[in-house]
């Protein structure tokens, strides 16, 4: 296969922060059922397919995270080869900055029975969650899907949410684990209690976001965030409050922990696999490392809002990424964990020295090893959002 292209420096995060208690509380309403009507019955999710009629889709996603061409950036090579192959155009609008933000955009027309004019949606698996509990996001005909079925990571096929991925697909995937500078630091970090010692106090951040940061936390004391409790969360909220009251912790953060880690005011702090990727290109002696107890496996996925007029045409174009060769292409551009294990051995056997680098990355490709410490985190229940909101937004001083 011929090179391919290196991304470019991030300056976005693909794992957002919560914006405050009133995102969450709306989230927790309606997930609760607290407006009844917003719910809607399968029977009531499906417009009229026009697919075979407008060879044609509307796809939203996020910034920075599609391939682009290095000479040409808004050529898009993979989504290109899509409408060339299939006849479907594609008009995709990277319009998704912030999960909450957008959730308020569709939501209205989502809860009154409206189409939201687009065929195809990305977001964080925690907000996906919220959409396949309240029935605003079709079933996908997996008759239509083959290389889903087959290549999709055993790891993310069925998550507390989704079971059996019915109505999600991961479009790239993750890891919340901890980033260090082993040179400025002088010693390896491999526990999350490792946060906690007394060299690393006021170096420490740890990341704003409920849903971005709990699991992780939990999973230092040992729990299983497959199937956590009220009390765990409580516990870990209890240990971050004594840490953040002797200055343990410097701050809390979004994505900017990549300026604090890279300009050596901390020297660990929560992260994200991709970003550090980034990180690494610049300053080799930065490490990402998932703790022995285990980090969350994350995912930012597809789904089909209710009411789309090109259902089949989104299905297609879910099923292309999933062919290994361009699933290899845009794991190569995006350096996030790959949903297509499979695209591993594509990028292997490349001709191109740093390409085929990429195959080893196991932040891309986790080994085995790895895979085993990795899990995907029962998500925060409905009713149960707005009291864990508060609490962590207290601590965090939202």
């Amino acid at each position: 296969m011929p090179p391919l292209p290196k991304t470019p420096s991030l300056s976005l995060s693909r794992r957002t922060l919560l914006r405050g208690l009133g995102g969450s509380a709306a989230l927790g309403a309606l997930a609760g059922c607290g407006v009844p009507a917003a719910y809607v019955a399968p029977g009531d999710r499906a417009a009229l397919d026009r697919s075979a009629t407008e060879r044609r889709l509307t796809w939203a996603n996020w910034p920075l995270y599609i391939d682009t061409d290095d000479e040409r950036p808004n050529r898009r090579p993979t989504l290109e080869a899509f409408e060339k192959e299939t006849g479907i155009s594609v008009e995709y609008i990277e319009e998704i900055n912030d999960n909450d933000e957008f959730f308020g955009k569709i939501s209205p027309s989502l809860m009154n029975h409206q189409p939201v004019d687009r065929d195809l949606i990305v977001i964080s698996d925690w907000m996906c969650g919220r959409f396949v509990r309240l029935g605003w996001v079709q079933e996908m005909d997996r008759s239509r899907q083959p290389n889903v079925t087959e290549y999709l990571d055993p790891l993310l096929r069925s998550p507390a949410f989704d079971p059996g991925r019915k109505f999600t697909v991961p479009w790239q995937s993750g890891i919340t684990g901890i980033a260090y500078n082993r040179r400025r630091l002088g010693r390896e970090v491999r526990h999350v209690s490792d946060l906690w010692a007394d060299d690393l106090r006021g170096r420490v951040t740890l990341l704003s976001g409920m849903d971005e940061a709990f699991a992780l936390l939990m999973q230092g004391n040992g729990v299983d965030i497959t199937d956590w409790t009220a009390d765990d969360f409580h516990t870990m909220c209890d240990q971050v409050e004594k840490q953040v009251a002797t200055g343990q912790v410097r701050r809390f953060t979004g994505n900017d922990y990549i300026k604090d880690l890279s300009s050596g005011d901390v020297l660990a702090c929560q992260a994200y696999s991709g970003d550090v990727i980034q990180l690494q290109a610049d300053d080799p002696d930065i490490e990402f490392v998932v703790p022995e107890e285990g980090a969350e496996l994350w995912s930012e996925s597809l789904m089909i809002p209710n009411l789309a007029r090109h259902k089949t045409n989104a299905e297609r174009l879910i099923d292309f990424y999933y062919q290994p060769e361009v699933a290899a292409e845009l794991a190569a551009w995006v350096n996030y964990v790959c949903p297509v294990p499979a695209a591993r051995d594509v990028l292997a056997s490349s001709g191109d020295e740093e390409t085929a680098a990429l195959a080893e990355d196991p932040l891309i490709f986790p080994d085995a090893a790895m895979r085993e410490r990795l899990a995907i985190a029962q998500d925060i229940a409905a009713g149960e959002r707005s009291e864990f909101a508060k609490r962590w937004n207290g601590i965090v001083g939202v």
